[in-house]
């Protein structure tokens, strides 16, 4: 900026700068060698000279050098043109996290500055000009902002995650044959909350990928290999549905081990699924199939776990389920649209 000040043609502002009044070569002389963000505005037409460190403020806005500062700052000049004043009436202002709504980059943008106008002073104690001390703190207000976003999102998944927990103890200790029974059920369900939390807070909790929730809610069960067979596309589920579809997967893994499919030797669970195109009115199907198990019989009564995988997973998904205890083995199946599933977006893999 120091070469763009020396080549720039001032001959309608300020003139030649050798002819320049000294207060304004002194302050342009330590603003070129200062490394913090630094705007001289001269005059009574306050025409504007800036340093190097400045220049990353200004964006893609037209060149700025030579230019009035109400010009160059028009679209917020209703709140800085009077601490402007103020300058130029000898007062100086300091201000923290400033916010305003500027125009740099072609589009209105929230920005928030950190700056200080200080009068500029002629050897007779006149004010001639002002100078602006800027830096710019919108990564910390943005940072601060999501920071308590963050922690009122964060209160709110607690209060759910402990609603939650509260309904699956009062179900499972209500359906339970004993209490040894009740204590080993509810260990396991909240084994399976426990990883698909784990999943979605690597995520930041904005959702989860389906085949990364339905290994998260499995692996408790330290399943052999080759005994549960996974297919279908990546695609990310939202928070809700991640914690729900980790639960079923749980009662399905569960009721599999003590009745079905994996209880004995070559009993073998095929889980799929299949997706249509995001937010569209296109399938979103998932079914869970055991073969290989001994006969499947339907159970006397139903507990939480069938009430979990008829009535809860079909109001989470919105959608249909079926649970049907064939002899060969049980299948359970749900179908939704591609508009109901929270996040609905393929993950790619690399």
């Amino acid at each position: 900026m120091a070469a763009a000040i020396a080549a720039h043609d001032w001959t309608t502002t300020l003139g030649p700068p050798e002819n320049w009044p000294a207060a304004l070569r002194v302050a342009v002389g330590m603003m070129v060698n200062s490394h913090f963000p630094k705007c001289i505005v001269w005059g009574p037409d306050l025409i504007t000279i800036y340093n190097d460190a400045f220049r990353p403020i200004l964006g893609d806005k037209p060149p700025a050098l030579g230019k009035p500062f109400s010009e160059v700052w028009a679209e917020v000049w209703p709140q800085i043109g009077p601490l402007v004043e103020k300058a130029y009436a000898g007062e100086a202002t300091f201000i923290e996290d400033f916010p305003l709504v500027i125009d740099r980059y072609g589009h209105p943008e929230r920005v928030w500055f950190t700056f200080c106008y200080s009068p500029i002073r002629d050897e007779n104690g006149a004010v001639v000009g002002m100078i602006d001390t800027v830096v710019e703190t919108t990564a910390k207000m943005q940072s601060e902002r999501n920071s308590r976003l963050l922690n009122a999102e964060l209160a709110h998944r607690m209060k759910n995650v402990l609603a939650m927990i509260g309904a699956v103890a009062n179900q499972t200790f209500r359906s339970a044959s004993s209490l040894d029974e009740a204590q080993v059920t509810f260990g396991e369900r909240v084994a399976a909350l426990g990883e698909a939390h784990t999943i979605l807070t690597q995520s930041s909790w904005s959702g989860a990928p389906i085949r990364a929730v339905i290994e998260g809610a499995l692996a408790p069960h330290r399943i052999a290999a080759g005994r549960v067979l996974l297919s279908g596309p990546a695609l990310e589920l939202g928070a809700k549905q991640s914690l729900t579809l980790a639960l079923a997967i749980n009662e399905l893994a569960t009721n599999a081990i003590k009745y079905g499919a994996l209880s004995g030797e070559g009993g073998q669970v095929a889980i799929s699924w299949r997706i249509g195109s995001p937010e569209s009115e296109e399938l979103f199907a998932f079914g869970w199939s055991e073969s290989g198990g001994p006969p499947v019989n339907t159970p006397a009564r139903k507990g939480f776990g069938s009430r979990l995988l008829e009535r809860v997973v079909a109001l989470d998904f919105q959608g249909r389920v079926s649970l049907d205890y064939r002899q060969e083995g049980l299948r359970y199946a749900l179908e939704t649209t591609m508009s109901a599933i929270a996040n609905a977006e393929p993950v790619h893999a690399n």
